[in-house]
């Protein structure tokens, strides 16, 4: 091996300028080896989560202190895995959008199917994967955030309620959380705020209704964080790539 590697000469072309054609060609080095691994480890993916609030839980904001925690662990541990995204915390449940690498974004399902098997959750309860996303185009947020939803803008009148009166399949809410998260990705973009709290402060109709997310906790064709990841370690290699049917779904009813 050692030999092999000594008379490989690099290509003078790089990974990224090579021609389809030339890739069958030409042998792969150790620098292509490399750089190929390191693409692989950051590659961008999406995971949509939601919860329920436990009803003994007097401080919601020690939710947010508990993904501080994480993702400061996780930032440690995969210090090329940038993490953005957004946690919303209603008074009964949570909405929590992360994007960073498959690495990271397992090690935070893993870290719900702990909390879903304690008997009584002290943080939340009854999480469920509303989206896994891979190869999204861009990211959402630009970096990571929380916000406390207070009851009044929880229950107001949002377009999220339009979906929910005229239809309540399960694909149907799904895609109203989904565009209504883009549309406030955009608004964050566009008012160059820092983060997407400060928009949802000047835009409450932005706030996606907490009785929206109240009915997709009740749907049993959303998976718990505990069946993803059996499914995901299942040997049969089941594709787990449930956001582009999801997202494709959702573009033809915009």
């Amino acid at each position: 091996m050692a030999s092999s590697l000594k008379n490989t000469k690099l290509s003078p072309n790089s990974w990224d300028l090579r021609d389809s054609d030339d890739e069958e060609n030409q042998p792969m080095t150790l620098f292509d080896i490399l750089k190929c691994t390191m693409r692989e480890k950051i590659v961008l993916q999406r995971l949509i989560v939601i919860a329920r609030v436990p009803h003994h839980l007097a401080d919601r904001t020690e939710v947010g202190a508990h993904y501080e925690r994480l993702n400061f662990q996780l930032s440690k541990q995969y210090t090329l895995d940038q993490m953005t995204g957004l946690l919303l915390i209603y008074p009964s449940c949570v909405l929590y959008v992360i994007e960073s690498s498959r690495e990271v974004l397992l090690s935070v399902l893993k870290d719900l199917k702990k909390m879903q098997q304690q008997h009584e959750s002290t943080l939340m309860e009854d999480p469920k994967v509303v989206l896994m996303e891979n190869h999204p185009d861009s990211r959402m947020f630009q970096q990571w955030s929380y916000k406390l939803i207070s009851a009044a803008q929880a229950d107001g009148e949002t377009a999220a309620n339009e979906f929910e009166e005229e239809e309540e399949s399960t694909e149907t809410l799904v895609c109203s959380v989904l565009l209504s998260l883009q549309t406030l990705a955009e608004q964050t973009e566009t008012s160059k705020k820092a983060v997407p709290g400060s928009v949802l402060d000047e835009t409450p109709e932005l706030i996606i209704s907490q009785k929206l997310l109240d009915k997709l906790l009740v749907r049993d064709e959303l998976l718990t964080p505990k069946q993803y990841l059996q499914l995901y370690d299942s040997p049969l290699h089941i594709n787990m790539d449930f956001g582009q049917v999801i997202r494709s779904s959702c573009l033809t009813t915009v």
